[in-house]
């Protein structure tokens, strides 16, 4: 019983870390204006993204090359998007105002992925002016 008990401890303070962790990821992002080519691509007009297009995004991003520094913080805003779909049903029919809470943290999420793919566009994009340089 005491070793269930240390179990659900650690698995919980393991949530908390994993989301505080994450929430830290995307208020990084946030603060990172999309350019214009970003937009173009992503069909984005401002900076409000529908949590409905995280996955489109993320197709997006897995097309680009990568620059080698962030596979793991999409991976854990992957997992942190999915935990919170399974918040957002749990929570549709017993409390709309957190269902509208988690679909906010869903929209930034998204936005976390549209700007990834940004810096993945301009990635390759210094990538080629690499390239043509030296041909």
């Amino acid at each position: 019983m005491i070793a269930a008990l240390i179990l659900v401890i650690a698995i919980a303070g393991f949530l908390q870390f994993f989301v505080s962790y994450c929430r830290s990821l995307i208020a990084a992002y946030e603060r990172v204006d999309l350019s214009d080519q970003a937009r173009e691509v992503t069909g984005i007009s401002d900076r409000r993204v529908s949590g409905q297009d995280f996955g489109r995004l993320l197709q997006l991003v897995r097309m680009c090359p990568e620059p080698g520094d962030d596979s793991r913080e999409i991976g854990a805003v992957r997992t942190y998007f999915g935990l919170l779909t399974v918040a957002r049903a749990a929570f549709r029919q017993v409390a709309p105002t957190l269902e509208q809470r988690v679909e906010r943290e869903r929209e930034s999420c998204a936005y976390f992925a549209a700007v990834a793919l940004d810096r993945r566009i301009a990635h390759s994009r210094d990538l080629m002016a690499q390239q043509l340089a030296s041909h």
